[in-house]
């Protein structure tokens, strides 16, 4: 890819970029699938004929299935589910006829370790998990709501604007008393990227533990700026930051 003028960004060594002409082709790549797109057709028909003389592969046409996620467009945008994800992964564990259910858990539900719990396959049940933390790629709901079809839509909105809101509980965990920092990120108003993940030391206050799920919130959005910049779509503003906690702010 390099000598074919492509540069490895630094930001994520799986993503190739070329700029030409004002234009802009961009190459993913995981193990062996690959997506290219871009505003440069001359480039992107360049860059098939490229790898199809250095490799054997296949144009797919355009993007609807790639590594479990199905691509759906409209005039709307892009629409992305993992329905056949979902219906496999429900074949697999035996409840394909299962209902879909509007609220899998309690909300605020209190996990921890009880000494009266009955022991589980533990083998199966981290596969079961692993699925679903992966099908949280269209579905960052998917704890508290289940139908197959439901995903992300990506609308075509006329910015780049970058927003992301931040979040965190106060000695969640009823076990070790540990917080757990969330956020999620908006670009060009369609969520991009969330995360929930339990803080390595505890709190002292809730301020401190909003303060650290802020932290988390502004290393996503400085990547996601470093990306952005990287192939050529620069923010022109300030990204707006949101957190609840007022004390938290006034530390920053």
């Amino acid at each position: 890819m390099k000598k074919f003028g492509y540069q490895q960004a630094n930001i994520d060594h799986t993503l190739f970029i070329k700029h030409r002409a004002g234009k802009v082709t961009l190459l993913i790549i995981y193990v062996d699938d690959m997506i290219v797109t871009g505003d440069d057709t001359i480039e992107i028909e360049g860059l098939q004929k490229h790898l199809a003389s250095e490799f054997e592969m296949k144009d797919l046409g355009s993007l609807k299935y790639f590594l479990g996620v199905e691509v759906t467009r409209s005039k709307h945008g892009l629409f992305l589910s993992q329905r056949k994800y979902v219906m496999d992964l429900l074949a697999d564990i035996g409840m394909l006829d299962c209902k879909p259910a509007d609220t899998l858990i309690v909300e605020n539900h209190k996990l921890g370790v009880y000494v009266d719990q009955v022991p589980t396959n533990r083998e199966r049940y981290q596969k079961l998990v692993g699925r679903l933390i992966y099908l949280s790629f269209t579905r960052p709901d998917i704890a508290y709501a289940s139908a197959p079809g439901r995903g992300l839509l990506f609308k075509k909105n006329s910015h780049l604007d970058l927003e992301s809101y931040t979040d965190a509980d106060y000695a969640g965990n009823i076990t070790d008393r540990r917080s757990t920092s969330s956020y999620f990120t908006f670009v060009g108003g369609n969520l991009v990227t969330w995360r929930s993940k339990k803080q390595n030391v505890v709190s002292q206050s809730s301020a401190e533990s909003k303060y650290r799920g802020i932290a988390q919130g502004v290393c996503e959005i400085l990547w996601l700026r470093w990306l952005l910049t990287e192939i050529d779509f620069r923010p022109n503003h300030a990204t707006k930051l949101h957190c609840n906690n007022q004390s938290a702010f006034e530390n920053c």
